[in-house]
């Protein structure tokens, strides 16, 4: 008779240390793909409608020779009216859609829920693509399909973030969510890219390439993705902190290892992890707004994703257009023979769809730069609020610089652009990963796990409103000039500093108590 020899706690380790990774990759690749199809759009606008002037006659002898290479119902002087409609039919969708997604996500199962959404994302991406090969120039087409892929585009963030929260613990949350959160800005790298071969020549492929991989990475989800570390032996991890009653310090090794909280292997127990036990309550959306700090963290990222969204639809369009105006500027002076004094007219050239989308990836390399400095920053330290309060702070002078002194040449935006990046998406990045983790496993919550997906859902939906707001108001205030513009994103950054105050209070007292202690010095 063989003799069942139970796994040693070194097997255990290497066990949970490889569906870590897993998790860690598999979730990692499929974010990056949400984001791969979000970012054709922002790279074809300019192609959509450019400038027609600049390509020579018109070949149909129409009167109308400055719009006759554009997309109709895009080829009017509304055409910026209209590509924010196109934004706000996603992004409002998605808003929406958020709310609801993180209820569906703590009671369908995240593997099929995940990669049901995937697969209907790169249906609805590659049907923009097909209007071009379809030769479809009605707005209500594309709207509607904005619509529906805004809504099933939400199964992505309350599913990774809940996969990641249910495998890792607090201790280096902020760092590795910081390097997982990188999948945003590698997302729309790679978005921008891939669409750039196409936008030129036919920006139908633009959308369905990316549509077919997200499709084909939702299938890989599928079969390869573990929800919870039960279902594979281990044991969860330690999500919070325990009090000094309640904690044993001979027990508990590791946070993040197959450990129990007791301090033995998920196979010393006597009751199994597959047999069936009380299965905790999904959390209400009430009860999930009573968790200490979650109202604040959704406010503040409803102005903090307004920017970074604004950046992520507008900003390849904005290169394009100050292009031309500094084209423009540098012939008139060259017709009047004067020298071109001012540093403003010092960019060298006008860049076209493709430069101009190569040039926007800069600001999502400073994104990744920024998100993982951000959980760096905020875990060494642990005020999560004071870190996106600082970075907050210096954003705003840098998007004023940017738009004054960003042109000055192109070494001068490449860095300018990185910055930015950095300070708009850290925290950003910072509240949408560490942040809602922590929210979701609050010690409040006494160890109900359920309520991650629907912290998470609430946090990045009410989010995704000012992500919805900030590129309809950039498509209704850009007509008025591009200042205008920076002032609204420099006002929204302020604004989501403010609304952390209460929490970066909160924190410095801490810190203040925690020095006072060190010190021996204990208030009566």
């Amino acid at each position: 008779v063989p003799i069942l020899v139970p796994p040693t706690l070194t097997s255990l380790l290497a066990l949970s240390r490889r569906y870590r990774g897993l998790t860690l990759v598999l979730t990692f690749l499929c974010y990056t793909s949400y984001h791969l199809s979000r970012k054709p759009i922002s790279i074809v606008k300019s192609q959509l409608h450019p400038n027609c002037s600049a390509l020579g006659p018109n070949p149909h002898n129409d009167s109308n020779s400055s719009t006759w290479c554009s997309w109709a119902p895009f080829d009017g002087d509304n055409y910026k009216e209209l590509f924010g409609a196109l934004d706000n039919a996603f992004l409002v969708a998605y808003a929406i859609g958020m709310f609801i997604s993180g209820i569906f996500g703590e009671r369908l199962p995240l593997r099929y829920y995940l990669s049901g959404g995937m697969v209907l994302s790169g249906l609805f991406t590659a049907l923009f693509g097909l209007g071009y090969f379809w030769g479809i120039h009605v707005l209500w087409y594309f709207i509607v399909v904005q619509v529906c892929n805004g809504l099933v585009q939400t199964t992505g963030w309350p599913s990774v973030v809940a996969c990641v929260g249910n495998w890792f613990g607090k201790g280096k949350r902020g760092l590795i969510m910081g390097i997982w959160n990188s999948h945003t800005s590698v997302g729309n790298i790679l978005g921008s890219l891939i669409a750039g071969v196409w936008v030129s020549s036919a920006w139908g492929l633009s959308f369905i390439v990316p549509g077919i991989i997200i499709a084909a990475v939702g299938i890989i989800c599928f079969f390869f993705l573990v929800e919870y570390p039960e279902d594979v032996g281990c044991s969860p991890p330690l999500h919070h902190v325990m009090t000094t009653n309640e904690k044993d310090p001979e027990a508990v090794t590791s946070n993040e290892g197959p450990l129990s909280i007791s301090g033995r292997s998920s196979t010393d127990h006597s009751d199994s992890p597959t047999e069936p036990t009380e299965e905790p309550e999904a959390i209400s959306f009430l009860g999930a707004l009573r968790i200490p700090g979650v109202v604040e963290f959704s406010l503040c990222l409803l102005f903090a994703k307004l920017v970074s969204y604004t950046f992520l639809y507008w900003l390849p369009l904005y290169i394009v257009n100050v292009g031309e105006f500094l084209g423009t500027a540098r012939q008139e002076r060259a017709w009047q023979g004067e020298h071109l004094l001012t540093p403003l007219l010092s960019l060298a050239a006008h860049f076209g769809a493709k430069e101009a989308g190569d040039l926007s990836t800069l600001f999502d390399v400073g994104g990744i730069l920024g998100g993982i400095f951000a959980g760096l920053i905020s875990d060494y330290t642990g005020g999560r609020a004071t870190t996106c309060c600082v970075m907050l702070v210096v954003a705003a002078p840098m998007l004023f610089l940017y738009n004054h002194v960003g042109q000055n040449g192109i070494g001068t935006s490449i860095a300018m652009l990185i910055v930015c990046g950095a300070l708009v998406n850290g925290p950003y990045a910072l509240i949408t990963t560490a942040v809602s983790a922590d929210l979701g496993t609050h010690e409040s919550l006494k160890g109900n796990a359920k309520a991650l997906s629907t912290v998470t859902a609430i946090i990045d939906g009410t989010g995704s409103i000012g992500a919805a707001l900030g590129p309809l108001l950039a498509g209704l205030i850009s007509p008025t000039g591009w200042n205008n513009v920076f002032y609204m994103l420099i006002a929204a950054d302020v604004l989501a500093c403010l609304l952390l105050a209460r929490v970066v209070v909160k924190e410095v007292r801490g810190w203040c108590g925690y020095m006072a202690r060190k010190r021996g010095y204990v208030r009566t």
